[in-house]
């Protein structure tokens, strides 16, 4: 029997090309071995596991002793060791922010200004936790003062504020008499909404005037003041060279040519981007802290309560279904003019992910900003005017409201739940642009079919949205020739979407820097820098009739029980959402300074006429304009009279650009 185990057992060459293992040599067969033979020194096999744990957790427990205490001794000192570590860092950020003013002041004055953003906000916080009862009890008497003399003292300041409003409209329209028109679209458009009230005796008009004053304040310091245009500038071109990091996502997963070529592939990969991004500051508590501090703004000065506030100031940010999210627990005990502010926020303003991508068209980056900014105090204020508040909110005097944060472990995670959020909206943009597009054209082609019935050539959904929209961009301050195209874009906007108005906005533009003629037959291909201004303004909002859908969907899923309200709501709100815009639009027609076209004669001299442009267009009219031609003699007036190379000048236009001028 032991000869014939042996053999069994014995190594083989087939064996070893079949993978076979002795079994004298595997554990199982050392095991079998002890078993019989009583172990190497006789001792049972769970005897000996037993004392070879022991021995491994003895030595486990000596090796991470060093381990342990250092644990224990960074839980008990771990304030004084954050104290530490802060300070380092604080130290090394000093002499970093130090070396890079000294090497180049101008270069680093982004960073001085970030640096003392945060510096003032941190000095600030600590400031009102330490010392901040203190310093309430010593101004308690001041405040008492103030209380009694405000009966008094706020006619005084309306008064004052009004008197000088007045003043500087009349100095500032005597310049450009137009302006009056952008102020009587902005009367006009107020005075609709205050007719469309749902209650005109309960119209709280504290919160509509610091509304409509911190929209108008905003507005001037954008577009009116060195320092705002600067900035605001700087942060749109700021996040134009943000923004072109996306070329190294998609160029690596759809290649050059396709971004370049592609709209699908140039412009959405920015949405998913911009929304990874979002994702990672909404982690980090950036966006809730920035949402905050615009919020508490707006609560203080026009005395609306803190979730219709918050909501209302996260739609700068982010998109209509996105902003509820901040306030979803407290959604359910909204009172109905809460939610209507909450949906008029959510239609008045677009969200940062397609702004980039609108960005990306080629529209000004910082009016876009500034619309997005401008939206948030109107819209409160004329939800507040169309549905006031009539029933007592839960939430009035309450000190705060505890923001939702992001489920995410890490940031990591919190940048992928980003990118992958967005992949829905990239679908959506993608589907509704198809879709969109394809039911405006076989609209146009219905609406071409019955025009020729009746000898009517080239009737289109724009001719007609020219027709009917055209008085109000008229209102809003674009000019007589500018207003078709204007009211086209508007009608594109609200009955279809914004997506596909911006567009052909950027189109108008780009046609317009390229330098082609204003005028192409009995087709305009450009409109103003003025109405350009005026209809980008007009567009920024989610305000059209696709976006009923997805709001009543997506506050709906959140309140289940309150969709009534939502539903009977929703229409007010959308159309409150667009004359918000239009408002924002009428500002920036009153507010809008003409950009002076400079020296012409230095241009020329320096101008190469292979291409054109619009200074060389606008240079060029101004040419043909001083050009008198008498007898067959040509001869130019103002600047342009005894220059020597002014005929020279006027060949090179005339290539480029009919006139009279043109045919001596």
């Amino acid at each position: 029997a032991a000869l014939l185990e042996m053999e069994e057992n014995q190594i083989t060459l087939d064996n070893l090309e079949k993978g076979a293992d002795n079994p004298a040599f595997s554990s199982l067969g050392e095991e079998r071995l002890n078993e019989e033979y009583g172990g190497p020194h006789g001792e049972s096999k769970e005897e000996r596991r037993g004392e070879g744990n022991g021995r491994f957790s003895s030595y486990c427990r000596k090796v991470l002793q060093p381990v342990s205490k250092a644990k224990r001794f960074c839980k008990a000192h771990s304030k004084v060791l954050r104290r530490i570590v802060l300070g380092l860092l604080g130290v090394a950020y000093l002499c970093y922010f130090i070396a890079a003013c000294w090497l180049n002041f101008q270069r680093a004055l982004a960073l001085v200004v970030m640096t003392a953003v945060v510096v003032f906000f941190t000095c600030w916080s600590l400031f009102k936790k330490h010392c901040g009862a203190k310093v309430l009890l010593l101004l308690s008497p001041v405040w008492k003062c103030f209380q009694k003399a405000w009966p008094w003292l706020k006619w005084l300041l309306w008064v004052a504020l009004l008197g000088g409003l007045i003043a500087w409209l009349v100095l500032d329209t005597s310049r450009n008499p137009e302006q009056l028109i952008s102020l009587a679209g902005f009367c006009f458009l107020v005075l609709f909404l205050f007719a469309c009230s749902k209650h005109h005796g309960a119209v709280s008009w504290r919160a509509v005037f610091w509304g409509l004053g911190l929209e108008f304040l905003c507005g001037l310091f954008v577009l009116r003041t060195d320092p705002g245009i600067q900035a605001f500038q700087w942060l749109g071109d700021q996040i134009q060279f943000f923004l072109s990091y996306t070329t190294a996502g998609s160029s690596f997963v759809f290649g050059n040519t396709l971004i370049q070529e592609v709209f699908a592939f140039q412009t959405l990969p920015i949405v998913v981007f911009f929304s990874c991004v979002m994702s990672i500051l909404y982690y980090l508590g950036v966006m809730q802290w920035v949402i905050v501090k615009i919020s508490w703004l707006l609560q203080v000065s026009m005395g609306t309560t803190p979730t219709e506030t918050l909501s209302v100031a996260g739609n700068i940010f982010v998109g209509q279904t996105e902003a509820p999210l901040l306030i979803r627990p407290y959604l359910a005990d909204m009172t109905r003019s809460e939610i209507h502010a909450v949906m008029t926020g959510g239609f008045s303003t677009i969200a940062g992910s397609v702004m980039g991508a609108y960005i990306s068209f080629g529209i000004d980056a910082a009016s876009l900003i500034a619309a997005s900014v401008m939206a948030a105090p109107c819209a409160l204020a004329m939800s507040k005017l169309v549905c006031p508040e009539v029933e007592e909110s839960k939430f009035k005097g309450k000190a705060s409201i505890r923001l939702s944060r992001g489920e995410e472990q890490n940031i990591l995670e919190a940048a992928s739940n980003g990118a992958a959020a967005s992949v829905g909206l990239v679908a959506n943009i993608a589907a509704n642009l198809i879709a969109f597009l394809a039911v405006l054209e076989f609209i146009n082609a219905a609406l071409r079919w019955f025009g020729e019935m009746v000898d009517i050539q080239g009737l289109s959904f724009q001719v007609i949205c020219s027709y009917v929209l055209m008085p109000v961009a008229f209102l809003m301050g674009a000019d007589w020739a500018d207003s078709p195209l204007v009211a086209e874009l508007l009608g594109i906007k609200i009955f279809l979407n914004e997506f596909v108005a911006y567009q052909q906005l950027a189109t108008y533009k780009k046609n317009r820097l390229s330098g082609l003629e204003e005028w192409d037959g009995s087709r305009k291909q450009w409109i103003s820098e003025r109405a350009e201004s005026i209809t980008t303004f007009a567009l920024c909002g989610f305000a059209n009739l696709s976006s009923i859908g997805i709001m009543l969907g997506g506050l709906a899923s959140m309140v289940p029980h309150r969709k009534g309200d939502i539903a009977s709501l929703v229409l007010r709100a959308l159309l409150t959402g667009i004359c918000v815009s239009m408002l924002n639009a009428c500002l920036a027609g009153l507010l809008h300074v003409p950009t002076e076209v400079g020296d012409c004669v230095a241009f020329f001299s320096t101008a190469n006429f292979s291409s054109t442009s619009y200074t060389m267009y606008t240079c060029c009219k101004e040419l043909f304009a001083s050009s008198v031609l008498e007898n067959g003699t040509l001869s130019f007036t103002g600047a342009w009279a005894g220059l020597a190379e002014g005929v020279l000048h006027l060949t090179g236009c005339c290539g480029h650009y009919n006139h009279t001028s043109c045919a001596w």
